[in-house]
C-alpha cells in the first residue's frame, strides 16, 4: 500500500505583527491537526520559525500551540522530518528529543513510493551566494553556537531575530540575475537521476518540469499558505486556508 506524504516550508512564525501571527499560528495547528489523520510522513523544508535557538534549560517564548501540535503529531505515528532554513541555524536538540522529530542541517534523499526525492531549504545552492555559504559556515559552527548559548536567553533572542532579519534583508538585496538559481541546482539533481527535487526559500511556489523529472518550490505561507503532497504517483500543491 503506497503512502501518503505531506510537504510544507517558509511559515516563519514570529515575524509578523500579533494578530497576523495569532491567525497564522491558528492556520498551523489546523494543518497539523489534519495531517494527523491524512499522511503517513511530514516533511518541514526550513523556516518553520523566523529565528530560533535552542537552550538547555528553556525554549523562546510564543507558538506553544505550534509545539504542541508537533508533538501529537509524532506522538500519533507520522514521521516529522524537518530541515533547517536560513532563519533557523541554531537547532540543537530540542525537537529530536522533545518532539520526538529528525532534524537536517543540509538536503537528504528518500525514497518515497519508488521515486527518488531530493529534499532541502536551499538556502546555499545558488552557485554565486558565496557571502551567504560563509556566513552559514560561522552561523552554524559548535563552537560559535556554545559561546552564544553562554548569553541570558533575553539577549540570546534579540540578537538571533536581528540576525535573522539581517540574513532577509541580505536575501532580499541580492542579485541573484535573471536565472532561476534552484531551478539550475534542480536540474543537475533531475539529470543525476531524481524524479523530485523540492526545495523552500525562494517563497515562489513552483512546479516546473525538467526532462523526467520535476522541480518543486512549496512558496511561503506569509502570503498564499499551502501544502505539498504526494500520493497515487502524483505531486500537487494543495491551498489551505
Amino acid at each position: 500500500m503506497e503512502q501518503k506524504y505531506f510537504f510544507i516550508s517558509d511559515i516563519h512564525l514570529g515575524l509578523q505583527d500579533k494578530e497576523k501571527e495569532k491567525a497564522k499560528e491558528k492556520l498551523l495547528v489546523k494543518f497539523l491537526s489534519f495531517a494527523k489523520d491524512n499522511c503517513d510522513e511530514l516533511f518541514i523544508a526550513g523556516d518553520l520559525y523566523d529565528y530560533w535557538f535552542d537552550y538547555k534549560w528553556v525554549y523562546q517564548k510564543g507558538n506553544f500551540r505550534t509545539l504542541t501540535a508537533l508533538q501529537d503529531l509524532t506522538e500519533s505515528g507520522v514521521k516529522v522530518h524537518y530541515f533547517m532554513g536560513n532563519h533557523e541555524f541554531m537547532h540543537s536538540d530540542f525537537f529530536t528529543n522533545e518532539l520526538g522529530i529528525k532534524m537536517y542541517g543540509d538536503p537528504a534523499e528518500f525514497n518515497l513510493n519508488g521515486k527518488r526525492f531530493f529534499i532541502g531549504h536551499g538556502d546555499g545552492l545558488v552557485e554565486n551566494d558565496y557571502g551567504y555559504l560563509i556566513l552559514k559556515k560561522i552561523l552554524r559552527n559548535s563552537f560559535i553556537q556554545k559561546l552564544y548559548s553562554m548569553l541570558h536567553p533575553d539577549v540570546g533572542v534579540g540578537l538571533a531575530k536581528l540576525v535573522s532579519k539581517k540574513s532577509r534583508d541580505y536575501t532580499t538585496s541580492k542579485d541573484y540575475g535573471e536565472v532561476d538559481g534552484l531551478f539550475e541546482a534542480a536540474k543537475k539533481k533531475i539529470s543525476s537521476g531524481f524524479d523530485y527535487v523540492l526545495f523552500g526559500h525562494v517563497h515562489k511556489r513552483t512546479i516546473k518540469k525538467f526532462n523526467a523529472g520535476y522541480y518543486i518550490n512549496l512558496g511561503t505561507w506569509l502570503n498564499a499558505p499551502c501544502y505539498g503532497k504526494f500520493s497515487d504517483n502524483k505531486f500537487e500543491i494543495v491551498d489551505w486556508n
